[in-house]
């Protein structure tokens, strides 16, 4: 019988992710959420110093380890390339790479409020790929991406929802109900969606560090590419 369009689909995309976001995603081994640590001080991605310019808002990536840029210089990393691209757009945004290795849902979540602390204007959420990992049941991811996004549309801050896939390990339908998760809360909370967070990075040898598992500074400039075509429209938008 000929597999389901989305089942392939969503196979040809995660069948690397096995091993490899084990290791993306600073997963430790355990189906248990890591236990939140202190959060780190917040990575602003913003210009170098000079004369003083306008008030710029604020745009916050609550992520694990993609966002933390593991393995590359903070300007490498796809937050700083969003900051690129919002500079050369003339928008006045500086983005906040709000990342923490090995973080699931439940560990953004516990986070939140520090991240929101004074009110950004956007919040990206990159969260997910720990919880796909770890087999933790996708009700919980559910609850705590709704959560997330709930809360921060009652501070009127505007939301940016960025999927990810589960491995096959977990079998067909965990696969396939995981990647259908972050589709049905952008259309639920009317935010916008981007697909996937690795769309035409992973598995890309090239596109790798040595180890095969995290985008050099170039597969962090496609990644940054994925989020700003649908970042974009929300920083011009009234």
């Amino acid at each position: 019988m000929k597999e389901p369009t989305l089942l392939a689909e969503v196979r040809v995309r995660v069948s690397f992710l096995c091993v490899a976001l084990a290791l993306a995603m600073g997963c430790r081994g355990s189906k248990e959420p890591v236990p939140a640590a202190a959060p780190p001080q917040t990575a602003v991605v913003s210009p170098g110093t000079g004369p003083a310019v306008p008030a710029r808002h604020r745009i916050v990536i609550l992520g694990d380890s993609l966002t933390a840029g593991l393995g590359l210089d903070q300007g490498e990393a796809y937050p700083a390339r969003l900051q690129e691209r919002i500079d050369a757009a003339a928008l006045p945004f500086e983005v906040s790479a709000a990342g923490v290795s090995g973080d699931t849902s439940a560990g953004g979540l516990s986070r939140l409020e520090w991240a929101l602390g004074d009110n950004p204007r956007i919040l990206i959420v990159a969260l997910g790929g720990n919880d796909a990992l770890r087999g933790l049941p996708l009700a919980e991811l559910q609850r705590n991406l709704s959560t997330i996004i709930e809360r921060a549309q009652a501070r009127r801050i505007r939301v940016l929802l960025v999927g990810m896939e589960a491995p096959p390990n977990f079998g067909r339908d965990y696969t396939v109900a995981f990647h259908q998760v972050y589709p049905d809360l952008a259309k639920r909370y009317g935010i916008p969606l981007v697909p996937f967070l690795l769309q035409d990075v992973a598995g890309v040898e090239s596109l790798n560090q040595p180890d095969g598992i995290h985008p050099t500074a170039e597969g962090a400039r496609i990644i940054a590419n994925n989020v700003w075509a649908i970042l974009r429209p929300l920083l011009t938008a009234p």
